[in-house]
Order: structure tokens, then C-alpha cells, then sequence
């Protein structure tokens, strides 16, 4: 059953507020089916409101400081709001980690990505949260979304009421990890896009940026998904020692293999992508060269002729015949008319 403290009133932009009230909403169980709490019209929520005669609560604050405010508020012990803490204040970004406190209370941080489609660019956002018997509070940073979509299989599903807390942590985990699949099915979409620019017939002039965005995005997803792998053992081994290893665990490590798997293979086969667009691009390369070469040829053979005629010497050849410099000229022509035959034959025209 759990416990919710008193507060004493702050201020809050102008209007006072007690400390047990955050921005967020809460769901509560009591025989396996999830209700939900509903904030007020300002969208507070009062911790002290929450029903008692529950087996479990799972409060979704907006912001890490309703967080801490709703961990502190709601019982887990201090080691774990500590650890909390320190994960909420730590610099920089917060990495995937999974770390216990007493009584099984499991402090979590993991990663989410989300796709956009229209620009092809992977945002990362992250869960942090507290699992406690009777509790779970977490927030989420970003625009994944995956705590509103475990809310709505937790509300659908009916979970098993004899381990909520876990069932809470599984379905969010689980989301994450279909959420993860499902950005990268849009990342293989978008590579088979590339793939198909790259070997047509004529390739896109930004298809070069193209690669190297989606390669960006790619090592993007795998940054912000691979310590997730790193930090399940911790949640595996858990797990073991208290019972066997449940079905939803052993679902998301498969998952999150899979996905690692998936996007290695999509950005191996942008790297063969980039070496062929690397030597087409030679090959055009290679043929513009000789293009030039074929005609700065034809081009010589007048430009020697008439050079030559042009230093004024007293004893040239033909220099005194009506017909020399007619001569002269279909000479040049004729020159460059074998040399046009000959390099279209070799096909450097």
C-alpha cells in the first residue's frame, strides 16, 4: 500500500502551492485494472490526493524537479532519491543505467529515440525513474512519447496485479524497445530511398550528403540504444536472484539485440553505398578526363599547324601558292576529323 507525506506551501509563479503538488498525471491499481488520476485544470497534481487503498501508483511527472518532488513525497528510501538525484543533476547527458537501492527499489535512466520522417533525423530522449514496491515514478525528456503509450497499454492490457511495480517497468520497457524497432524500419526505409538514388541512372548531385546524414542518424540511435544492452544485466541479474527470468526481460533483450543488429546492417550497407557512389563518381570522373583529353587533341593539331605558319619565316612551304592556305586549313580539318573518328571508336567521345 502506499504512503504519501504532507507538504509544506511554496510559491509558484505568483499563486502558493503545497510541495506535494507537481506537474504530471497518476495511475493507480487495485485488482489488475489501472485507473487513471487526473490533474487539475492547471494541470497540478496533489500527491496527498492519491488513494491509499492501492497496490500500486505510477506517477508521470513533466519535469525532473516534479521528480525529485513526487520521490521524495511518496516513500522510496533516501539511498534511492540520492541516486535519483544524482542522475536528474548530474552535467552532461545522463547515460543508460540501472542501479538498486534497498527493499528491490531499482533506479532507472534509459534512452529513447524518436524518427522524423520529413527530415530523416533521429532525436533521443530520456526516461529516469525510481521503481519501489508499491511505486513508480519516472518523467520523460523528449518527444518519443513511450511513457503516454505504456500508459495506454497499461490501461488496456490488464497486467499481472501480483508484481505491478515490474509490470509498470516491463510495459515501459518493452515500448521503448518497440519504439527503438520501429525508428529503425524508418531508418531502413530511408536507406532503401538512398540505395535506390544511388544506383540509378542518374544519381542526385546531394545524394553524397545524403549518405553521411543517414550514417549521422544511424550512429545517432545506436549511441543512445547501446547502453541499454550495457545496462540490462543489472536488471537480468535481479531478476535471477529472486526468481527466474521473466518472459517481458528476455523479450526486451531480444529486442534490443535485434535492433543493434538491424542498424549495424543499415550502416554497413551505407558504407558499401558510399564506396560505389565514391566510384561512380571516379568512373565520371575518369570519363570527363578523357573527354578533355580527346578534344584538347583535336584542338592541338591546328593550333601546331598555325603556329608554326606564324613565325614569319622567309622559306615556309606553300607560302607564295594561291591554293596554300586553303591547303593549309582542310589539312587542319582533315587532321581533326581523324582524330574525332579515332577517339569515338575508342570511346573517349
Amino acid at each position: 500500500m502506499t504512503q504519501h507525506g504532507t507538504g509544506h506551501e511554496v510559491a509558484d509563479g505568483g499563486r502558493s502551492r503545497t510541495s506535494t503538488q507537481v506537474r504530471g498525471r497518476a495511475w493507480v491499481e487495485r485488482t489488475g485494472t489501472w485507473l487513471r488520476v487526473e490533474p487539475d485544470a492547471d494541470g497540478e497534481l496533489d500527491l496527498a490526493d492519491l488513494p491509499d487503498d492501492v497496490r500500486t501508483t505510477w506517477v508521470v511527472t513533466d519535469d525532473l524537479d516534479g521528480l525529485l518532488t513526487a520521490a521524495r513525497t511518496l516513500g522510496p528510501d533516501d539511498r534511492a532519491v540520492r541516486l535519483l538525484a544524482h542522475h536528474v543533476h548530474r552535467e552532461g547527458h545522463p547515460r543508460a543505467k540501472v542501479l538498486r537501492g534497498r527493499d528491490d527499489t531499482i533506479v532507472l535512466t534509459a534512452p529513447t529515440v524518436s524518427f522524423v520522417g520529413r527530415t530523416a533525423d533521429v532525436h533521443t530522449g530520456w526516461i529516469t525513474g525510481v521503481v519501489h514496491p508499491g511505486l513508480v515514478v519516472m518523467t520523460e525528456q523528449g518527444d518519443a512519447g513511450v511513457l503516454a503509450t505504456a500508459a495506454e497499454r497499461l490501461e488496456d492490457d490488464l497486467p499481472d496485479p501480483d508484481d505491478c511495480e515490474h509490470a509498470v517497468l516491463a510495459t515501459v520497457l518493452l515500448t521503448l524497445t518497440q519504439n527503438a524497432g520501429e525508428v529503425e524500419t524508418e531508418i531502413g526505409d530511408a536507406v532503401a530511398r538512398v540505395e535506390r538514388t544511388v544506383f540509378s541512372q542518374h544519381p542526385r548531385r546531394d545524394v553524397l550528403a545524403d549518405l553521411y546524414d543517414l550514417k549521422r542518424e544511424i550512429a545517432e540511435a545506436r549511441r543512445a540504444l547501446g547502453p541499454v544492452g550495457a545496462a540490462l544485466p543489472e536488471l537480468v541479474g535481479a531478476a535471477e536472484r529472486t526468481s527466474r527470468r521473466p518472459e517481458w526481460l528476455r523479450r526486451v533483450e531480444a529486442s534490443v539485440d535485434r535492433v543493434d543488429r538491424h542498424l549495424d546492417a543499415h550502416d554497413s550497407l551505407l558504407g558499401d553505398m558510399l564506396a560505389v557512389h565514391l566510384a561512380q563518381v571516379s568512373v565520371q570522373q575518369n570519363e570527363d578526363m578523357r573527354k578533355i583529353s580527346a578534344w584538347a587533341a583535336m584542338i592541338t593539331v591546328p593550333t601546331l599547324v598555325a603556329g608554326i605558319y606564324g613565325m614569319n619565316f622567309q622559306h615556309m612551304p606553300e607560302l607564295s601558292w594561291t591554293f596554300g592556305y586553303p591547303l593549309a586549313l582542310a589539312v587542319m580539318a582533315g587532321a581533326c576529323v581523324a582524330l574525332w573518328r579515332a577517339f569515338r571508336r575508342s570511346g573517349w567521345l
